[in-house]
Protein backbone atom coordinates (compact mmCIF):
# COMPACT_ATOMS: atom_id res chain seq x y z
CA UNK A 1 0.00 0.00 0.00
CA UNK A 2 1.43 3.35 -1.04
CA UNK A 3 1.50 5.99 1.68
CA UNK A 4 -0.03 9.41 1.15
CA UNK A 5 2.12 12.49 1.11
CA UNK A 6 1.47 14.69 4.11
CA UNK A 7 0.15 18.11 3.11
CA UNK A 8 0.44 20.96 5.58
CA UNK A 9 -0.44 24.63 5.42
CA UNK A 10 2.63 26.90 5.46
CA UNK A 11 1.99 28.16 9.01
CA UNK A 12 1.75 24.56 10.27
CA UNK A 13 4.84 23.53 8.34
CA UNK A 14 6.74 26.25 10.22
CA UNK A 15 5.98 24.40 13.47
CA UNK A 16 7.67 21.24 12.14
CA UNK A 17 10.58 23.29 10.83
CA UNK A 18 11.03 24.84 14.28
CA UNK A 19 10.92 21.39 15.89
CA UNK A 20 13.59 20.22 13.46
CA UNK A 21 15.73 23.24 14.23
CA UNK A 22 15.32 22.63 17.97
CA UNK A 23 16.49 19.04 17.53
CA UNK A 24 19.46 20.16 15.44
CA UNK A 25 20.46 22.71 18.09
CA UNK A 26 20.11 20.10 20.85
CA UNK A 27 22.39 17.78 18.87
CA UNK A 28 24.99 20.50 18.36
CA UNK A 29 24.90 21.57 22.02
CA UNK A 30 25.79 17.98 22.88
CA UNK A 31 28.62 18.12 20.33
CA UNK A 32 27.23 15.11 18.48
CA UNK A 33 27.56 14.73 14.75
CA UNK A 34 24.60 13.84 12.59
CA UNK A 35 26.23 10.50 11.84
CA UNK A 36 26.61 9.72 15.56
CA UNK A 37 22.97 10.54 16.32
CA UNK A 38 21.67 8.64 13.30
CA UNK A 39 23.69 5.54 14.19
CA UNK A 40 22.65 5.62 17.85
CA UNK A 41 19.00 6.17 16.89
CA UNK A 42 19.13 3.32 14.36
CA UNK A 43 18.08 5.52 11.44
CA UNK A 44 19.67 6.59 8.19
CA UNK A 45 21.65 9.83 8.15
CA UNK A 46 19.22 11.13 5.52
CA UNK A 47 16.27 10.48 7.86
CA UNK A 48 17.91 12.65 10.53
CA UNK A 49 18.51 15.33 7.90
CA UNK A 50 14.82 15.24 6.95
CA UNK A 51 13.80 15.37 10.61
CA UNK A 52 16.02 18.38 11.25
CA UNK A 53 14.47 20.09 8.21
CA UNK A 54 10.96 19.49 9.53
CA UNK A 55 9.85 17.08 6.82
CA UNK A 56 6.38 15.77 7.77
CA UNK A 57 6.94 12.26 6.40
CA UNK A 58 9.52 11.28 9.05
CA UNK A 59 8.10 8.56 11.29
CA UNK A 60 7.16 9.07 14.90
CA UNK A 61 9.50 6.21 15.82
CA UNK A 62 12.45 7.96 14.21
CA UNK A 63 11.58 11.18 16.04
CA UNK A 64 11.32 9.33 19.35
CA UNK A 65 14.63 7.53 18.87
CA UNK A 66 16.45 10.78 18.09
CA UNK A 67 14.94 12.39 21.19
CA UNK A 68 16.03 9.32 23.18
CA UNK A 69 19.62 9.64 21.93
CA UNK A 70 19.59 13.32 22.92
CA UNK A 71 18.14 12.55 26.35
CA UNK A 72 14.92 14.39 25.49
CA UNK A 73 12.55 11.42 25.23
CA UNK A 74 10.60 12.54 28.32
CA UNK A 75 9.60 15.63 26.30
CA UNK A 76 7.65 13.28 24.03
CA UNK A 77 5.15 12.79 26.86
CA UNK A 78 4.53 16.54 26.98
CA UNK A 79 2.97 16.49 23.51
CA UNK A 80 -0.77 17.05 23.85
CA UNK A 81 -0.54 16.53 27.62
CA UNK A 82 -1.95 19.94 28.48
CA UNK A 83 -5.19 19.72 26.53
CA UNK A 84 -6.82 22.93 27.76
CA UNK A 85 -9.25 23.12 24.83
CA UNK A 86 -10.27 19.48 25.27
CA UNK A 87 -10.95 20.00 28.96
CA UNK A 88 -13.07 23.08 28.24
CA UNK A 89 -15.07 21.16 25.65
CA UNK A 90 -15.52 18.29 28.10
CA UNK A 91 -16.69 20.69 30.80
CA UNK A 92 -19.18 22.29 28.41
CA UNK A 93 -20.48 18.85 27.49
CA UNK A 94 -20.87 17.97 31.16
CA UNK A 95 -22.78 21.18 31.82
CA UNK A 96 -25.08 20.52 28.88
CA UNK A 97 -26.01 17.01 30.06
CA UNK A 98 -27.49 18.10 33.38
Amino acid sequence: MKSKKQVLFPKHRKVLEQLGENIKLARKRRKLTAIQVAERAGIARNTLYLLEKGTPSVSMGALFNVLRVLGLHEDFLKLAADDDLGRKLQDLNLLGSE
